[in-house]
């Protein structure tokens, strides 16, 4: 899936939580204005100290007494995109935009809300309202070519590459969107035109090699493919992805010792990495190491608590360790999450193990 941090949180809010109130309205009493930013003042502390559920609560009171503040709800909205609460943030979000409905940041905010909590065709929309408000916001479009790259609407996504590049043709994030929608529909040849030609343009940028080193790889052309990745290393030692996708190849290449190693790399750069969890939780079973498996796939589930591999990995793992019903009710949800994700060839695969079982 492309990485939604293409697409920057709205961390423009984080300077409106230190700036209120405004003047207030002439229907706001002084003393009940004085309460007010007590109140936020009091939440500011709690922001410092990262409480971030004290600080949502002090503004959620602020809000009753000063309920046709849109900053007010922006500010909640912020907290909970803080806190990973991406539902509760576009709640808060649609509120603020309820106050003030020609505000392209809020519209930004709910994009990235909606996006981060899945619901990509809400946050499709967002952005787009985002983009009538402000056509010249570059960062609006960041966001929506994320979008449609996750919808696998790579027509769009081209669009949108066009219209960021007429904006500012030195921006890189349009270059990797590009980039990324040529892979997604394997048009590998003119992806490595492509990316060769705009990395000498961006010869820092990490994202871009490792799309052509992943574009070599589907090539057949490991041997390039690890180097580009050798090279995106000595650029940024401590990118994490780099040694995600160093694991990947490796481990498609059965060098599982190896490919351990990068992914544990990868667990140590970002402990919340999935993509080397699974990665360390593939290779365990293969080494047969089913209780350092089942480990790794409870910590896994977590952080994706809705993820159906996840769950099948857990169940393969609890079988191999001989615990029929840890496996049975581990299978039960990763097929319901497979039926809910409209992926037979994952309920294919319970079954094949439930069988077993």
């Amino acid at each position: 899936m492309t990485d939604l941090s293409m697409a920057k949180v709205p961390f423009a809010f984080a300077q409106s939580l230190e700036n209120f109130p405004d003047d207030p309205p002439l229907s706001i009493p002084q003393d009940l204005h004085q309460q007010i930013n007590d109140l936020l003042e009091l939440a500011q502390g709690y922001i410092e100290a990262g409480d971030y559920q004290n600080a949502i609560a002090l503004y959620e009171q602020t809000a009753t007494l000063d309920d046709e503040n849109a900053k007010i709800y922006s500010g909640i909205g912020y907290l909970y995109t803080l806190q990973g609460n991406f539902l509760a943030a576009s709640q808060a979000y649609q509120k603020a935009l309820s106050i003030d409905p020609e505000n392209p940041d809020f519209y930004y905010a709910l994009g990235y809300s909606f996006a981060n909590a899945g619901k990509y065709n809400d946050a499709a929309t967002a952005y787009y309202y985002a983009i009538d408000l402000e056509p010249e916001n570059i960062q609006h479009y960041i966001g929506l070519g994320v979008i449609l790259l996750r919808q696998q609407n790579y027509a769009k996504a081209e669009e949108v590459y066009y219209s960021m590049i007429a904006l500012d043709p030195n921006n890189q994030e349009a270059y990797e969107i590009m980039g990324k929608a040529l892979i997604e529909q394997q048009r590998f040849n003119d992806a490595i035109v492509f990316l060769e030609k705009v990395i000498n343009s961006f010869p820092d940028s990490t994202e871009l090699r490792l799309q052509l080193a992943s574009t070599k790889f589907y090539q057949g052309e490991v041997t390039q493919a690890l180097d580009l990745l050798k090279q995106a290393e000595r650029i940024a030692p401590n990118h994490y992805k780099i040694f995600v996708k160093t694991g990947i190849i490796l481990e498609k290449q059965n060098l599982y010792e190896d490919a351990l190693t990068a992914y544990r790399r990868a667990i140590y750069l970002n402990p919340k990495s999935i993509e080397a969890q699974a990665g360390i939780g593939r290779i365990l079973l293969i080494k047969k190491d089913y209780l350092g498996a089942t480990v790794i796939y409870q910590e896994l589930l977590k952080t994706i608590p809705n993820n159906p591999d996840a769950y099948y990995g857990l169940a393969l793992s609890y079988q191999r360790r001989g615990l029929k019903k840890e496996a049975k009710l581990a299978l039960n949800t990763a097929r319901q999450l497979y039926l809910d994700y409209h992926n037979s060839e994952g309920v294919q695969q319970v079954n094949r193990l439930d069988r077993e079982l």
